[in-house]
């Protein structure tokens, strides 16, 4: 039988042709395969809460960490150049600023504050440790536990390019806001591939709430005006309006990231009662630093047992500021302090989150007074939708 001779340079010709093709094949064939998302380098947590809820007080817990980059309500600055509008106009802005920080994009506090500026031309600047530590200001370290005082003394004139070189060189971004009134709003950050976002979403009983914006009714005015759309008029929450919405936005808050939560959001959701954080502080903080991919290291321990084992419970004066207090003793006094009349009235206007939140509603000027009846409930997954509540007026 004859045989027929293939050269070699053609074996190795067809050899290359078909290997050559495999690859390409290959490469068609991966493009349309889903690739494994990266992660950005940095972790980007929001406190979400309202007014007087305690959030200033958890945003300390994370600003003073040495992995921590925190801004207290930078949104703030959008509410004050904008307060012809109302809260629902301002979200996408506030968002937007939102998402700007967190990518340490500081460019955009420009449209608010356009003059040369120094770090003190930031809303509560001194209330991050960040700003007060390298590389935004030489005076303090990283490790130190920074107070707001010293840092307006030593640290306020560095310039506000300092911010965003800061910002930069830490693995976490913690944003404490509380001009978000709907959950939904979120989401285009939350599905942002430039973003590693969690929510920590702080409550605390409405009651507890009302006593403390007593305190601070002139400060509270213009946001007041905002969240009701007076179009700029300054409010005093007299009638409680204030308190309905944000009873209201807690309650859909809550509802949209526990009951059928986009899967997007699965995981990225943690809520924290008030009250359960200064009952049992260092077990609610280290779940908070797990949520967020952090350590509780024993000089933070400290901090937090001195902080929250002061005496008393604070004076007006101290209404905005982080101080050694009888922290329990906060949480508490509005049973001594509100009259029960006016309790009925914010139990009328927040029952829906009341309920929901799992606290308890009190019947009688006694059962308000009697600090042995804890109206803390324990936790539970409550079915109450807010359209099926109507609140009397």
């Amino acid at each position: 039988m004859a045989r027929i001779r293939i050269p070699s340079t053609m074996v190795i010709l067809f050899v290359t042709v078909q290997t050559g093709f495999l690859l390409f094949m290959y490469a068609r064939y991966s493009s349309f395969m889903p690739q494994p998302e990266e992660k950005p380098s940095q972790v980007h947590i929001l406190i979400l809460s309202s007014w007087r809820s305690g959030s200033s007080f958890v945003g300390q817990l994370f600003s003073q960490h040495p992995s921590v980059f925190y801004l207290m309500e930078p949104a703030w600055h959008v509410w004050v150049a904008m307060s012809q509008n109302s809260a629902k106009v301002l979200h996408m802005a506030v968002r937007d600023l939102v998402r700007s920080v967190f990518l340490c994009d500081m460019a955009v506090f420009d449209a608010y504050m356009p003059w040369k500026r120094n770090l003190s031309d930031l809303f509560q600047w001194a209330a991050s440790r960040a700003l007060c530590s390298a590389p935004a200001c030489d005076s303090f370290k990283r490790t130190d536990i920074t107070s707001e005082m010293a840092c307006k003394t030593l640290c306020g004139r560095y310039p506000f390019s300092k911010v965003e070189e800061a910002c930069k060189t830490y693995s976490h971004v913690v944003i404490k806001e509380v001009r978000f009134f709907d959950l939904k709003v979120l989401y285009p950050l939350l599905t942002d591939p430039s973003l590693n976002l969690k929510i920590i979403h702080l409550v605390r009983d409405p009651r507890a709430v009302v006593k403390s914006r007593e305190q601070s009714v002139k400060a509270l005015a213009r946001d007041n005006g905002i969240v009701l759309s007076t179009n700029g008029t300054k409010v005093e929450d007299s009638k409680y309006k204030v308190m309905q919405e944000i009873c209201r936005s807690h309650v859909q808050i809550y509802e949209t990231a526990t009951l059928k939560p986009p899967n997007f959001l699965k995981g990225r959701y943690l809520m924290i009662r008030f009250e359960d954080l200064v009952k049992d502080p260092l077990s609610e903080i280290s779940e908070m630093y797990k949520f967020a991919d952090l350590n509780l290291i024993p000089r933070l321990k400290s901090w937090i047992y001195n902080i929250t084992h002061g005496q008393g419970p604070g004076k007006k004066k101290e209404a905005f500021k982080i101080t050694s207090r009888d922290a329990v003793s906060v949480s508490q006094a509005w049973r001594n302090v509100l009259p029960f009349q006016k309790v009925k009235k914010i139990q009328e206007v927040c029952q829906g989150a009341i309920n929901m939140l799992g606290y308890q509603l009190v019947d009688s000027e006694k059962e308000q007074r009697d600090l042995t009846l804890d109206l803390v409930l324990p936790r539970r997954q409550n079915q109450f939708s807010w359209s099926s509540f109507n609140p009397k007026h």
